[in-house]
């Protein structure tokens, strides 16, 4: 496991290392996750690119930190993180909170940003009185409340079914999420705006989502493509919020497709 300090948290990371001339893909995961539901992609793009993973502030092995927390507060732990491991020029992907961490990010620090790869998320999340619903909920009877509501955002009735144990697996990821830390990431999202950054994107960008996503629905992720100069967009059948984990063959044939449309350069040190 690898640690680093960054703005006085501990993130918790993984790199997996690649030929020097191959770029970064940095992956951020959602809200409630860790870095490990990227697993299933980042087995079939290892050694064909290098890897930067990390759970992000108040999930996972990191630290909490002062709250209430931004998005900012997030998007500068990555740079931070990101100067400390020499990467500029990387490819981005971000997954739901993820995804506004990556705007946030090409806003503050535009030349760390080689490419954006934006998963099932939006330049604007929810609404102040969904979010602060769900806060309130969690605040009284903590995560464990939620989950059915939020497991069916996340998957597909297929995927839920009580005889998939990957199923259950992934009810345990939220539930032993920090309380706290989840809330200051729900807090975050419910302020966020990042609409008037999506406009102002000049690397390129590619949306993707899941046709059945119950949190950021298709029709919300194409308005975001459509905000952002020349971005693509794709639908990836019979999945819901968290392809990485329920499509992840069709997600990594989607992100090869894209990387090797536009090339990108070297991004490592």
């Amino acid at each position: 496991m690898q640690f680093a300090r960054i703005n006085d948290v501990t993130i918790h990371y993984q790199v997996i290392g690649a030929p020097a001339d191959r770029p970064v893909i940095v992956f951020i995961n959602s809200l409630g996750t860790d870095f490990r539901i990227w697993r299933d992609v980042v087995v079939r793009l290892a050694g064909d690119f290098a890897i930067l993973l990390y759970d992000k502030r108040g999930h996972g092995l990191s630290d909490v930190g002062q709250v209430p927390t931004s998005i900012e507060d997030h998007a500068t732990d990555l740079a931070g993180l990101l100067d400390l491991l020499s990467v500029k020029n990387a490819v981005i992907c971000g997954l739901s909170v993820g995804g506004l961490i990556a705007l946030s990010l090409y806003q503050r620090r535009p030349d760390l940003v080689g490419a954006l790869i934006l998963s099932d998320t939006a330049h604007k999340i929810g609404t102040a009185e969904s979010w602060n619903a769900r806060i309130a909920a969690v605040e009284q009877n903590g995560i464990g409340s939620i989950v059915d509501t939020v497991m069916e955002r996340w998957f597909t009735p297929a995927f839920r079914r009580p005889e998939n144990t990957a199923y259950s697996g992934y009810c345990n990821m939220l539930t032993r999420q920090p309380v706290e830390g989840y809330i200051a990431a729900c807090e975050a999202i419910r302020d966020a705006d990042l609409t008037e950054a999506a406009k102002r994107i000049a690397v390129p960008t590619i949306c993707i989502v899941g046709d059945q996503d119950g949190s950021t629905p298709p029709d919300l992720v194409l308005a975001t493509a459509k905000l952002i100069p020349g971005a693509r967009y794709e639908v990836i059948p019979d999945c819901a919020h968290i392809p990485c984990v329920e499509q992840p063959e069709a997600l990594t044939a989607i992100i090869r497709a894209f990387l090797t449309s536009i090339s990108p350069g070297d991004s490592s040190p």
